[in-house]
């Protein structure tokens, strides 16, 4: 059964507003898979590693923040009505890793980034974009976007203190599923975008990971 043939304009509406709310608001959204990081026992970190753990679990959550929003646009404008169904259904995979995020930052005494917003705001914007343009370049854009996220997670897996194996599963879990949602992505139909759009990309996410890792 499609998950959005039913659904009336206002009832589009209402979903994306509940969609906001759970995404911005600190401990709102629910997960639906259990936390990978219960697998671990709290680790013994000093001060510095305790920050700098936080700030990139915060990055993580900010990268969240924006897929959802990313999902949530290319849903509502996706030609294709099983490419919205997909959508819908990775954002909800999505929500599990925001709620994670959040629930490590909250053990590490930090926050999500105030910055969230603004980032929920553009990407929503270039979802919605991206789906406008046509399903084959909306699905290459979740492909390249994905590739992005992992090539991140892979990067702070690295960095991550030695002892913070709670943090570490929850980025293992998630590079799992992103790599699944970047393969989904191709074999739906998107286009592999070329070298200059990906490094675009890649100076773009930049801005984002230096800003959020404190702010």
């Amino acid at each position: 059964m499609s998950l959005t043939r039913q659904q009336s304009p206002i009832d589009q509406a209402i979903g994306q507003f509940d969609t906001l709310l759970r995404t911005l608001v600190p401990k709102a959204a629910q997960p639906y898979r259990a936390n990978p990081m219960n697998k671990h026992e709290q680790p013994d970190l000093d001060e510095a590693e305790r920050k700098h753990a936080a700030g990139l679990m915060r990055i993580n959550h900010t990268g969240e923040v924006c897929a959802q929003a990313l999902y949530q646009g290319q849903a509502m404008t996706a030609k294709l009505e099983e490419v919205r169904d997909q959508m819908t259904l990775a954002a909800q995979e999505e929500i599990d890793h925001l709620a994670w995020c959040d629930q490590r930052l909250q053990e590490l005494d930090s926050r999500t980034s105030l910055l969230n917003p603004v980032f929920y705001a553009l990407s929503f914007g270039i979802g919605a974009a991206a789906g406008k343009a046509g399903d084959k370049y909306s699905l290459g854009f979740v492909a390249a976007t994905e590739d992005q996220v992992c090539h991140h997670l892979e990067e702070h897996f690295e960095s991550l203190p030695a002892q913070d194996e709670r943090s570490r599963a929850i980025l293992r879990q998630m590079h799992e599923d992103e790599a699944h949602h970047a393969d989904w992505a191709l074999q739906a139909g998107g286009v592999e975008f070329p070298r200059p759009v990906k490094k675009m990309m890649t100076l773009m996410s930049k801005v984002m990971t230096k800003s959020v890792y404190r702010i």
